[in-house]
């Protein structure tokens, strides 16, 4: 009831000319004509499948990455894994606070340490710039979302065998060689 009749409803205002208080007349397909039309809607769709690529890619390179990384034998792994996840735990209203910050126009400690070093000499304007803000919340995206993808993959990588790994090596198979054929494929 909650939801397939607000979802029905929608689908059938869609094929009206309805306005807030009076009722529609219907006119098929002619909104969906004009929104593809539109030089707005095409800009929001061409950013939306922009934004869905660049950040699931990242996410998915840097999150094996991070996963091969955690599952070797390195000191403190149980340190490194914690701070792996800080940006999975920290609650969503933080990262805004701390990205808002970190994006500002006129504070940003990016722009700050950049000008400190002589790279620029004016503050960068990270959300005032179509792609520099494309960018930034991409970058944010990816900040939240990587820690998500490395223990899946870490949680994945972990469940191929080790006689399977060991029975590549013995066969005359490098590491990386082990990985891409034979773990690689089998975590996917």
């Amino acid at each position: 009831l909650f939801l397939v009749y607000p979802l029905g409803l929608g689908i059938w205002l869609s094929f009206t000319d309805a306005k807030i208080g009076e009722p529609g007349q219907f006119v098929g397909l002619e909104n969906y004509e004009w929104i593809i039309g539109d030089s707005k809607f095409q800009t929001a769709v061409f950013f939306t499948i922009f934004y869905t690529l660049v950040a699931s890619i990242i996410k998915f390179a840097v999150g094996l990455y991070l996963a091969i990384l955690l599952n070797e034998n390195l000191p403190f792994k149980a340190l490194i894994r914690a701070f792996v996840l800080i940006p999975f735990i920290v609650p969503t209203v933080l990262s805004a606070i701390a990205f808002w910050w970190i994006f500002d126009p006129q504070f940003s400690v990016i722009s700050w340490s950049l000008k400190k070093t002589g790279l620029i000499t004016e503050n960068i304007n990270f959300l005032g710039d179509v792609w520099n803000s494309r960018f930034s919340v991409i970058f944010a995206n990816v900040w939240r979302g990587v820690p998500f993808f490395g223990i899946t993959f870490l949680a994945a990588i972990q469940s191929v065998s080790p006689e399977i790994i060991e029975a590549s090596k013995i066969d005359g198979a490098s590491s990386w060689g082990s990985f891409w054929r034979i773990t690689f494929p089998m975590i996917l």
